[in-house]
């Protein structure tokens, strides 16, 4: 617009520069202050800087001056080679500090830039990335991790990382375990909605630990689900019902070679031999030497259980109960207490 009203004047030139200008104007003021979301790059307010501020200022003269012409002024209007030299005047400073213009966010990867021209000067970056890449993949496959074990705690974000032997993906997968069950277990916390569901106490409340366990969900294919848990462990200690841990369970009669390895050494399943249940499936005895129990009381079917605790627990989040609450493992193993998570 400026070449052509350098050649040719009249209303119509004066009207589309100074709409023209007047809307680039308004564009550059809103950029400034709050940002334009819908044009990507100017979506965030910036400082004015030397070049749009002169730009802005040529804009502004160019509204004024077609607003002049239009309305006729008699004001007299400078020859061409002086308005010429004024415009170069203004451009020139801005040509010059066009070369520092940077945009918001630009001092956030300065850093990052600077990193990666040192990282491809010698040509090496990608070998190198390779490399802690295979490295990484390595130890993975290999098991054994040796960041610092933290404590497990409900309130923090859970990081049960540190246990020798365990892979990534193992402890991944045990993580989002303990995070499913923080999650979804809370809504058994009343007894009486337990009980409204189905749940049912076997009677060891005495313990200082009750269980409470659901026919229904023991009998579904469905493991290790807060929504539908096999067993619900209450902290009877003081006298209430605080629910602080599910015990999950997979099929009946499943050995315990059997059960799926998904936490490796983080997670450790057991199951009760010894326990002789009532007809109204509560706990009355335990059985002989023989490993039987008295007539009148009847031994479960050996089924493969692990806890998940939604408090802090000294042996970690998969802990079981001490003594003979803690049940059988496998043959050759070691009790396993993750006292690295432990608090």
């Amino acid at each position: 617009w400026g070449a052509l009203a350098l050649v040719r004047s009249g209303r119509v030139v004066a009207l589309v520069g100074m709409v023209g200008n007047a809307v680039a104007l308004g564009g550059w003021v809103v950029a400034k202050t709050s940002g334009i979301p819908f044009i990507e790059g100017l979506d965030v307010a910036e400082a004015v800087q030397t070049t749009d501020g002169l730009a802005a200022g040529l804009a502004l003269a160019s509204v004024v001056g077609a607003a002049i012409s239009l309305r006729g002024s008699a004001w007299a209007v400078p020859p061409l080679p002086v308005s010429a030299l004024a415009v170069t005047v203004l451009a020139f400073p801005g040509l010059l500090a066009a070369g520092s213009h940077a945009h918001a966010g630009a001092d956030d990867h300065g850093d990052e830039v600077a990193t990666a021209d040192d990282g491809h000067a010698d040509g090496h970056a990608e070998d190198d990335t390779a490399a802690v890449a295979e490295a990484s993949n390595a130890a993975s496959s290999h098991g054994g991790s040796h960041a610092e074990a933290v404590p497990y705690d409900p309130e923090l974000p859970i990081d049960l990382s540190g246990v020798e032997g365990v892979t990534a993906k193992q402890q991944a997968a045990a993580e989002n375990i303990v995070a499913d069950t923080l999650r979804g277990l809370p809504q058994w916390a009343d007894p009486a909605v337990a009980e409204a569901a189905g749940f049912r106490t076997i009677g060891d409340g005495g313990t200082g630990i009750e269980h409470l366990v659901n026919p229904a969900f023991m009998a579904n294919p469905t493991i290790l689900d807060p929504d539908e848990p096999e067993s619900l462990v209450y902290d009877t200690s003081d006298g209430g019902r605080r629910l602080v841990a599910a015990m999950y369970m997979v099929e009946k009669g499943t050995p315990l070679e059997a059960v799926p390895d998904i936490g490796g050494n983080l997670m450790q399943w057991h199951t009760h031999t010894n326990l002789c249940f009532n007809a109204e499936g509560r706990v009355a005895g335990i059985t002989n030497a023989d490993g039987n129990c008295p007539a009148e009381l009847a031994k479960p079917v050996p089924t493969p259980m692990i806890h998940v605790w939604i408090e802090s627990h000294p042996c970690g989040p998969f802990a079981a109960l001490e003594g003979i609450g803690g049940g059988d493992i496998p043959t050759g193993e070691e009790r396993l207490c993750d006292s690295a998570h432990g608090a």
